[in-house]
């Protein structure tokens, strides 16, 4: 078929071919009917995504590469940040936002062991595990019920002369009190980490300024898993407007080299060969000396393909989500599930990119009856990830330290009481509003939950 084809002719060929197959056999879609499964997220794409893919494939590069290069010149754009490091999730860019602020390079700013970190339990534990690996001690503190984001009345009582860094994920997309919690960073001089995961495309206005969440803070990450407000299948990135920050960054991703040239390039700087570094011998290979440890954790030029197809999409996907929070709210109420359950309430100043409906029953105790009725009906539902991070088997034996009062090997510790925590663990529980639900799947979802609650209530 090729062989009077130049390479070019030949990829456009095949690219052409893939988005007829993608139009044909994915995203046909169906007729919703009443009891069909309505799951919490699914990957919402075109041709577009395959295509990129594809034509990603067939350079065969694997590795970060153009289009690696490309998603992070429009990510950057699109957030307005300067630096931009594609990950292989989520998870590990916070693994590397943390790790970065142990750099001995922030000399006296860094974090070192024993130093603490303000964060909050009900959340996901990738947020929190950067923390215990290294060393340093999570400090927890309280939620309030309306937003399940930090209480920030609590953050004075939380410091010590330990602090130095609040990091903290907005949850479900809804924007924690940047406002307070900048505040208090810039007041105290600590490190803030936006773990912004579950919230990208939420807005925030501080001091008349609106900007996306992610970019207030030192450093922020994201995730594009598929249930994200953008996917890659996996991967995610770590961003920042702090070029020392990002020097860091990229090291520790990249193994933790000095050397900053990108795979396949070699001598950026002109001294390969006549550095001295550490007590190595002069001249040793400047892409062989590493200045942190560090992991490879870069994502591969085909998830970055898919990315720069989703990251077009990014608007229209945000809008969708508000849509379906709105709606899905206003059904709730005309059933009267207020007078059950709880639900949320978008952060004062800002413009969530919902991932999740989160609503709290009002009567405790009945939350496995109506989620198992809610599931039996079709909906998917999903706890707010850990729910109270400390009362997991991981903390087993750190939370048997700090209960006896062991604080050097408990690891943690807590900043007054985690009681709306321990609610929403016991309580609450999501839906979702990802951008392929339709007003039907919505309003179906709605009669189902409410009928749930009400006949766990009874």
């Amino acid at each position: 078929m090729f062989e009077h084809m130049t390479e070019e002719e030949a990829r456009q060929h095949i690219l052409k071919e893939v988005g007829e197959y993608c139009r044909q056999f994915h995203n046909t879609g169906k007729p919703f009917r009443k009891g069909d499964r309505i799951p919490y997220a699914s990957r919402v794409y075109d041709e577009k995504e395959m295509t990129n893919l594809v034509d990603s494939a067939l350079e065969f590069w694997l590795t970060s590469g153009r289009y690696t290069k490309e998603f992070e010149r429009k990510f950057g754009e699109k957030l307005g940040v300067r630096y931009v490091s594609t990950v292989n999730s989520g998870s590990s860019a916070n693994l590397l936002a943390f790790n970065a602020l142990t750099s001995p390079l922030l000399g006296e700013r860094r974090i070192r062991r024993g130093d603490e970190v303000i964060t909050v339990a009900a959340g996901f534990p990738t947020t929190v595990t950067p923390m215990i690996q290294y060393g340093a001690v999570p400090v927890f503190v309280d939620v309030t019920m309306e937003t399940a984001n930090i209480d920030v009345t609590k953050l004075d009582d939380a410091l010590s002369s330990r602090t130095k860094a609040v990091m903290l994920a907005h949850t479900l997309g809804n924007p924690f009190d940047l406002s307070a919690v900048k505040a208090f960073c810039d007041r105290h001089g600590l490190w803030l980490v936006e773990d912004n995961c579950d919230s990208l495309g939420s807005r925030y206005t501080l001091d008349g300024e609106t900007r996306m969440t992610g970019t207030f803070g030192d450093i922020g990450t994201s995730s594009f898993y598929p249930p994200h407000h953008l996917t890659m299948g996996e991967g995610g990135a770590v961003y920042t407007n702090n070029p020392l920050l990002h020097k860091i960054i990229r090291s520790m991703r990249d193994w933790g080299r000095d050397c900053v040239c990108v795979s396949g390039q070699d001598n950026l700087c002109g001294h390969r060969f006549d550095g001295q570094y550490g007590t190595l011998p002069k001249g040793y290979d400047h892409k062989y000396v590493y200045s942190h440890f560090g992991w490879n954790l870069k994502a591969t030029d085909l998830q970055a393909a898919i990315g720069c197809a989703q990251i077009d999409k990014l608007d229209g996907f945000t809008e969708k989500r508000r849509h379906n929070y709105a709606f899905l709210r206003q059904q709730l109420i005309d059933r009267g599930a207020e007078e059950m359950l709880l639900l949320p309430e978008a952060a004062a100043n800002s413009e969530p990119s919902w991932f999740g409906f989160l609503m709290t029953l009002k009567k405790s105790g009945i939350r496995e009856q109506t989620v198992r009725a809610v599931e039996s009906a079709g909906v998917q539902t999903r706890m707010l990830f850990s729910g109270n991070l400390i009362r997991h088997p991981c903390f087993d034996e750190m939370r048997a330290a700090y209960e006896a009062g062991d604080a050097e090997n408990a690891g943690f510790r807590v900043s007054g009481t985690l009681d709306n925590t321990d609610r929403i663990m016991r309580d609450a529980f999501w839906v979702g509003v990802y951008p392929g639900m339709t007003d039907e799947k919505l309003a179906c979802m709605a009669e189902i939950i409410t009928e749930a609650a009400a006949g766990a209530l009874h």
